[in-house]
């Protein structure tokens, strides 16, 4: 038996107000979820993710249901761990400057929760409980200070070891771990940091003496452009430890996680060949850094990871979850190819490599809409990239947005992605949190209600989905068809979202299988960039193509990694060839490296040659 979902996962995200010092007091409102940490527990998934007062729990990794968790626990510290170890649940979370406990369960959703009480303050923490009943304990967050490590007292949970440094940033070697879009940003140097951070500070017109001493590093961060390593997590398998860790900043596209290697749970540790081994930087919404590997009940390996959307607030995010697993080398791998199209799960062990069933089949597609906003019309929820959503011109009940076919084509899924356009509301409630990210989190349970409907001939309308009535706030809502249904026109007639502000849709995407040839394999040139950090690559746009899939890897039967990129619409549209030109900076200076280039369309996809690099 298969399920599908569509990442981003289908979850109630909440909504922050976030009143973020930066913002020079003015209120920003997004829905936010980041840092998952999953578990297997008495035989269910629990996927706790930052700044969402809950739990989501699944018994298939498809369906989720939110939980409000105990309010005693920290919920308003960004990167819940949440680890099994025996009959308990172990959870702690993230608070600099103020010591960081502990907690204990057993029963996550009722508790209760035993607390305790810590020695040190962290951030982006992540316990590891041994084979060996030994428990070790991981942290940082920064581009200034590593990712540490400890071994703690199995009961009282202190440090029983020093502290240990074991992994620093490199955007020099590791092309991945540079900051900017597509790693398009080297780190400055310290005289150029020192004199940015005095200039902020006579800006911001408070004295030097009167910023706290446990600031100033993270304040000349801001400036240093030096790669955030962050979000540590360990897995052991088969004797050897993997130590994962995000980079270089969660605001990317290039948001990705990597991978180090070593005998013992403090190192010495080594890079893995494969790096990053999770990587989505392409796509509807990309973003694939900071998340946990689970192993699930069919002994199917599974990372779930941090996705970005990042308009209306700097940490505006979302979850994914992708299939991995370990090649027969021991590399650790996840593959994230089309990583937002609808994913299959099935009973058993699955291959993870297995390509997508149904394809995208309304991109650069005719749309319309009830009405629109000036720079938001209709197309823009057609075009691939969650940072852009068509928003019609008033809140009123039954806005409507079509998608247009061009043909009857069988239809297997319809995703629908709401998105948020600077919401002119208040704070339900009274801001809290920390005093470098204060915010009140929406409590109530808000509803997002829809009606979807098909027609052969755009006079005739039948209903695929009737959410009129439904009590669930889903923004990233999924339809099934497994079976398939004959239709042209898409149509979503919005009934209610929550604040009753004006509708916005950033994706309404539909996928199936197209009657057509498949793309020709396209043409296509790849070489290393001077400093060995980039992969330049240029293709020979073929018309039949709507979009390319950039393949890259350490061996040429192992292309682990991927960089999807839609053509321009107005290319597909009147079948205009071009030349692209794609720079991708994920490299590992020194290492040797395969590529393949793979075209497609509503039709399905078509393998490229591979090239060496």
């Amino acid at each position: 038996m298969k399920k599908y979902y569509c990442n981003p996962i289908n979850v109630p995200y909440r909504y922050q107000f976030n009143m973020d010092p930066r913002s020079n007091g003015k209120l920003q409102i997004d829905r936010e979820a980041a840092d998952p940490s999953m578990i297997l527990f008495h035989g269910k998934y629990y996927l706790f993710a930052s700044m969402n007062l809950s739990v989501w729990v699944s018994e298939d990794l498809v369906h989720w249901e939110s939980h409000r968790l105990p309010v005693n626990l920290p919920l308003y510290d960004y990167a819940p761990d949440a680890r099994v170890c025996g009959d308990y649940v172990y959870f702690c979370a993230s608070k600099r400057g103020e010591v960081c406990n502990y907690y204990r369960t057993k029963d996550i959703i009722e508790g209760p929760y035993e607390e305790i009480p810590g020695t040190f303050d962290f951030w982006d923490p992540n316990l590891f409980f041994d084979d060996d009943g030994k428990v070790y304990f991981y942290w940082g967050c920064s581009n200034q200070t590593p990712v540490w490590g400890v071994e703690l007292e199995p009961e009282s949970m202190k440090p029983k070891t020093e502290w240990k440094e074991l992994l620093f940033g490199d955007g020099y070697t590791r092309g991945y771990e540079r900051m900017g879009v597509d790693h398009c940003e080297f780190p400055r140097s310290d005289e150029e940091v020192g004199a940015m951070f005095q200039a902020y500070v006579k800006q911001s017109k408070v004295p030097i003496e009167q910023v706290p001493k446990a600031y100033i590093p993270a304040i000349k961060g801001m400036f240093t452009r030096r790669p955030f390593i962050e979000g540590p997590w360990m897995d052991k398998y088969k004797g050897r430890y993997y130590l994962q860790y995000a980079c270089p900043g969660t605001e990317y596209n290039c948001y990705a996680d990597g991978v180090y290697v070593a005998d013992h749970p403090l190192g010495p540790f080594t890079p893995a060949k494969n790096n990053p081994y999770s990587y989505h930087p392409g796509g509807f919404m990309p973003g694939a850094g900071h998340g946990s590997t689970m192993w699930d009940l069919q002994q199917n390996l599974w990372h779930t990871a941090t996705m970005r959307i990042s308009v209306n607030h700097q940490f505006e995010r979302r979850v994914g979850l992708w299939p991995a697993g370990f090649d027969s080398d021991g590399e650790l791998f996840c593959n994230q190819n089309y990583g937002d199209w609808p994913i299959a799960v099935e009973d058993g062990r699955m291959d993870p490599w297995k390509e997508p069933e149904w394809f995208l089949l309304n991109y650069a597609k005719p749309a319309k809409a009830s009405s629109f906003v000036k720079g938001k019309e209709p197309e823009k929820a057609f075009d691939e990239n969650a940072k852009t959503w068509w928003r019609a011109a008033d809140s009123e009940s039954g806005q409507w947005l079509e998608t247009d076919l061009e043909t009857v084509m069988d239809v297997r899924a319809i995703q629908i992605n709401f998105a948020d356009d600077a919401l002119p509301i208040d704070s339900p409630g009274k801001i809290q949190g920390s005093e470098t990210q204060p915010r009140y989190i929406e409590e109530r349970d808000l509803v997002t209600r829809w009606k979807l409907e098909g027609s052969l001939d755009g006079a005739e309308y039948f209903m695929i989905e009737d959410k009129s009535k439904a009590d669930t706030d889903l923004p990233h809502d999924l339809v099934i068809r497994e079976e398939g249904m004959q239709v042209r026109y898409l149509r979503l007639t919005i009934v209610e979202i929550p604040y009753h502000v004006d509708p916005c849709i950033s994706g309404l995407r539909v996928f199936g299988k197209g009657a057509g040839d498949k793309p020709v394999p396209p043409k296509y040139n790849a070489v290393k960039s001077e400093d060995e950090l980039d992969l330049l690559v240029s293709i020979e746009e073929t018309a039949d193509a709507i979009g390319y899939n950039i393949l890259w890897g350490h061996e040429e039967e192992r292309l682990y990694h991927s960089y999807q990129i839609y053509r321009n619409p107005e290319s597909v549209q009147k079948a205009v060839k071009h030349q692209v030109e794609k720079r991708i900076g994920a490299l590992v200076k020194g290492k040797e490296y395969f590529v393949r280039v793979d075209s497609y369309n509503e039709n399905g996809i078509t393998h490229g040659v591979v090239k060496k690099v």
